[in-house]
């Protein structure tokens, strides 16, 4: 295969690479300020749809929504973010969530129905935004500092890793924390994923380990065992993710090249 984005490669660093929900379309993002649709077609030519470019706003991640109309974008060092209606084809900044009081917007997920957008805050704070308005529903806040969190497939849960190591569940609802429990040896927590079929949890930790878990184990146990512990990682582990049917969990280390193991 040709590389998706041959027609317009980016300048800076690739922080976003991401399919379309339903259309064959590609989107990069990344430090140079740009992102750019490409449409991915019979492996010998992917023509470029559009780029957009955001002034002064290197990218730290970009995000499809659910039903693919828009594309979210937080900076590298911005209490604001981008919201692109590919529809109307026009560029929304959002300069202030009221209720919001973050210096940097940075990480953030979107839930698996389309309803929320969760901006992931300094000293432990989550944010739960409207995705329709994208006006403040509620707060909610973990001992620490939160790194990275996760929706259960049905939306109805928030998974969320703190910097200490210890995994808090929430009641999407009533935003109320249901329970929590400490990774196994984990020194610094660094990223999260629950499978599609809501069986299994992945942590991944700054020395390389990604731990296993059943959900079961997580929403019952304070000190769960892992199902496996994957010590193929030797820097920090910075991605996890699960295939659609459950069956393969990719690791990766942005701190290496090729770092990159299938399970």
């Amino acid at each position: 295969c040709l590389p998706a984005n041959q027609e317009r490669f980016a300048d800076g660093k690739l922080v976003t690479v991401q399919f379309h929900p339903s259309a064959q379309v590609v989107m990069t993002a990344g430090h140079d300020r740009s992102v750019s649709l490409f449409q991915v077609k019979n492996f010998s030519l992917n023509p470029k749809i559009q780029s957009i470019y955001l002034e002064s706003f290197p990218i730290y991640k970009a995000h499809f929504s659910v039903d693919g109309e828009q594309v979210i974008a937080t900076g590298t060092h911005h209490s604001m973010f981008f919201v692109y209606d590919m529809i109307a084809g026009s560029i929304i900044p959002l300069p202030k969530v009221r209720g919001v009081e973050e210096k940097f917007l940075r990480k953030f997920e979107l839930s698996p129905d389309g309803s929320f957008l969760l901006l992931i805050g300094t000293s432990g704070y989550l944010h739960l935004l409207s995705m329709k308005t994208k006006e403040l529903i509620s707060t909610m806040k973990v001992n620490g500092r939160c790194t990275a969190s996760a929706f259960t497939p049905d939306s109805s849960k928030i998974y969320s890793y703190s910097k200490e190591g210890e995994v808090f569940i929430w009641d999407v609802r009533s935003r109320k924390c249901l329970h929590k429990f400490e990774d196994e040896g984990s020194l610094e927590g660094k990223c999260i994923a629950v499978s599609k079929n809501n069986q299994y949890v992945a942590c991944g930790s700054s020395s390389g380990v990604v731990n296993l878990y059943t959900t079961d184990a997580c929403l019952s146990e304070n000190h769960p065992k892992p199902v496996k512990a994957i010590m193929n990682l030797v820097t920090s582990a910075t991605c996890v993710t699960f295939n659609p049917t459950t069956e393969i969990l990719a690791v990766a280390s942005r701190d290496a090249d090729e770092a990159v193991r299938l399970v």
